[in-house]
C-alpha cells in the first residue's frame, strides 16, 4: 500500500509539474522557449486524449531557443494537437516535428485523419468558422493560433489531403528586442 501511495504521489507531482511548465507559471511573460520541451509539456497535458493514438516525435536536437510568450505558444500547440485528435477520432497518428532553417524555426503538427476539404481550407483561420456540429466547436481555435503566431511575428499554414494534414508554424529565431 505504501508503494501504491508513493507511485500515486509521484504521478501527481509529474502532472502538476507538467501543467506548471505548460503554463509557464512563475516565469516572466517573455522568455527563451525550448520548442521541443514546450511541445512535450503540451503532449503531457493532453496525454489522456492521446492514449489510443500513436505519437511520433522528430525534434531537431540543435534547435535554438525562440524568444516569445511561452504560455501562448503552448495554446498554439494545444489547439493544433486537439484538432489532430479530432480529425483522427482519437485513434490515429500525430507527428510533431521541429527544425530550423536560416532565421526561422518550424514546428509541424501532422495527422493521418480525414483531411480538410480544399474548399474550406481558405476559411479555417476565420473567427467562428467551424466544421464541427453545433455545440461542439466555437470556431476560435485556429483563429487564436493565427493571432498568437502573428503576435510572435510568425506565420501558420496548412496543407491537407485525406490521411495527411500538416499545420506548419514558422517563428523567427532572433527577435528579443521587438517584444
Amino acid at each position: 500500500m505504501v508503494d501504491a501511495v508513493s507511485e500515486s504521489s509521484a504521478r501527481i507531482f509529474s502532472i502538476v509539474s507538467a501543467i506548471k511548465d505548460y503554463s509557464y507559471m512563475d516565469q516572466a511573460p517573455i522568455q527563451e522557449v525550448d520548442l521541443a520541451q514546450s511541445l512535450e509539456n503540451t503532449l503531457a497535458v493532453l496525454h489522456p486524449q492521446l492514449q489510443q493514438m500513436k505519437v511520433l516525435r522528430d525534434y531537431d536536437p540543435l534547435m535554438p531557443l525562440v524568444t516569445g510568450y511561452g504560455g501562448e505558444l503552448s495554446q498554439v500547440w494545444t489547439a493544433l494537437i486537439e484538432n489532430a485528435i479530432d480529425a483522427t477520432n482519437g485513434k490515429g497518428t500525430v507527428k510533431v516535428t521541429t527544425r530550423s532553417r536560416g532565421e526561422m524555426a518550424f514546428v509541424e503538427i501532422w495527422d493521418d485523419g480525414v483531411g480538410i476539404d480544399a474548399a474550406l481550407s481558405t476559411r479555417i483561420f476565420e473567427p467562428f468558422f467551424t466544421t464541427k456540429p453545433l455545440g461542439q466547436g466555437l470556431g476560435l481555435g485556429l483563429d487564436t493560433v493565427r493571432r498568437i503566431v502573428s503576435k510572435h511575428f510568425g506565420s501558420v499554414s496548412v496543407q491537407s489531403v485525406p490521411r495527411a494534414t500538416c499545420f506548419q508554424v514558422r517563428l523567427p529565431l532572433d527577435r528579443p528586442h521587438i517584444y
